[in-house]
């Protein structure tokens, strides 16, 4: 990494050439998310949009690009150049290791549990952590041994991924186990950049997760992007909770004359479903890696707007916004620092209404008293999820406790048909897309 922090002239022969490679591969990424294509009849013409322009010649985007955006070239350059970089030294790392045959030894990672009784870690108050770091690992794989190896060592279930890219996690357990953990993450050499604060809490602990999870991943955030040809160092400008707090109150104050400003939700549909900014965009999603196309197919939305994005724990907007940016027709665009969680801690009756959904057991946590959703079958108020009675259906369902009764516990008819015909005592099936969802809209086309 030594010679990333010098200038390019000063770069030895080798990293130069590396980094011209990068910073042509950065052009041809730019410009690609310029592109569309205008299919009329059976002839598909291809254009490029930006800066309100529309070009019509590969000759002519490359001009612009090259006149117009050269900071953002470099600055897309060096995230790609550090990215790529990192990944040799990890793949030089792994073949040197393997050769020597040493491996790494992870125990001084791991904390001194001697004063800590066994009880402590299984009995006692609990604690569900969400956390991010973005940072460059050369050998994701040694993180993922070692927070395996932490995690059990403290009784801690839940999900982490990996990647070179950074850390994603939610775990839980007690409360004497999640302090020791933060501890932990913040005194690693790599994750010191870290703080308390950066630990998104709740209540909760070890059983509202089935079991745990530890991966390498190539994203900490499944967006479905490559994370060398969009870098999260491209994300909108962070917004504390109070300062995102004033901003949504100067757009509700505005009301319906408020055209200029997008409050966007980059959650899936379930989630805000049962809880929202009040006036937000909401797509109406599946999976966060539909964003990027969702974009793509309403720029229209963003144009000349000011965009205030926000999610559960900040993660997605780091990419969701980069993405939204590199499109280049945004006015401004703002991320809610910390999410949802942190706003909530400071905010609890704010403008945020309805529960917070969360990827595991519990399925959503409650600050409010407000239900904005309804019963699928009834139509009365509910916002408490369940799965869909049908076990090979894995969609989640608001079915009140009277419909419950009645027998509407699935997510549609042709579920519940299925389920009344099903076995109990047979091996479930293989996890599969259920009629209903796979008949959705996969990108919706949203107006304001």
């Amino acid at each position: 990494m030594k010679c990333f922090k010098q200038k390019e002239p000063q770069l030895s022969s080798t990293c130069r050439k590396f980094y011209s490679l990068c910073k042509r591969r950065a052009f041809g990424t730019f410009v690609a998310s310029k592109r569309y294509s205008c299919n009329e009849a059976e002839s598909s013409t291809t254009f490029w949009n930006c800066c309100g322009q529309t070009f019509k010649e590969t000759s002519s985007i490359h001009r612009h690009v090259a006149k117009i955006h050269d900071s953002d070239i470099n600055q897309l350059t060096e995230s790609t150049f550090e990215v790529l970089l990192s990944q040799a030294e990890n793949k030089a790392t792994l073949q040197k290791q393997a050769t020597e045959k040493e491996p790494v030894d992870i125990s001084s990672w791991i904390p001194d549990t001697s004063h800590i009784t066994g009880d402590q870690l299984h009995n006692g108050p609990g604690e569900v952590l969400l956390y991010y770091c973005y940072c460059q690992l050369v050998d994701p794989q040694l993180i993922c041994n070692w927070q395996e190896t932490l995690c059990e060592k403290l009784q801690l279930t839940g999900k982490v991924r990996v990647a070179t890219e950074g850390i994603n996690g939610t775990v839980g357990g007690t409360k004497v186990a999640t302090d020791l953990y933060i501890k932990t993450m913040c005194s690693h050499p790599i994750f010191k950049i870290m703080d308390k604060e950066d630990f998104k809490t709740s209540n909760g602990g070890a059983g509202c997760f089935s079991n745990l999870r530890v991966g390498v991943y190539k994203e900490i955030v499944p967006m479905g992007v490559d994370p060398v040809a969009l870098s999260y160092r491209l994300a909108g400008t962070h917004l504390e909770p109070e300062e995102f707090h004033k901003e949504v109150e100067a757009v509700l104050s505005k009301g319906d004359s408020c055209n200029d400003t997008i409050l966007l939700d980059c959650r899936n549909f379930y989630e805000s479903k049962i809880g929202k900014f009040s006036q937000c965009l909401a797509p109406n999603i599946r999976k966060f890696s539909y964003f990027p196309d969702y974009v793509d197919q309403n720029l229209d939305l963003f144009r000349d707007k000011k965009v205030l994005m926000y999610c559960t724990g900040g993660i997605r907007c780091e990419r969701g916004s980069a993405y939204l940016r590199s499109k280049d027709v945004c006015k401004e665009v703002y991320q809610l620092k910390g999410g949802i969680h942190k706003y909530l801690e400071q905010f609890p009756e704010g403008f945020y209404r309805g529960k917070l959904f969360v990827f595991d057991e519990r399925y959503a946590i409650s600050s409010n008293k407000d239900i904005i959703s309804e019963c699928l079958y009834c139509s009365s108020p509910w916002d408490q999820y369940q799965l869909c009675s049908t076990r090979f259906c894995f969609q989640l369902v608001l079915s009140c406790s009277a419909c419950r009764q009645c027998g509407h516990t699935a997510c549609c008819l042709t579920c519940q048909t299925k389920g009344q015909g099903e076995d109990p005592s047979a091996t479930p099936q293989q996890r599969e897309e259920c009629e209903c969802t796979n008949g959705r809209l996969r990108i919706p086309q949203d107006a304001l």
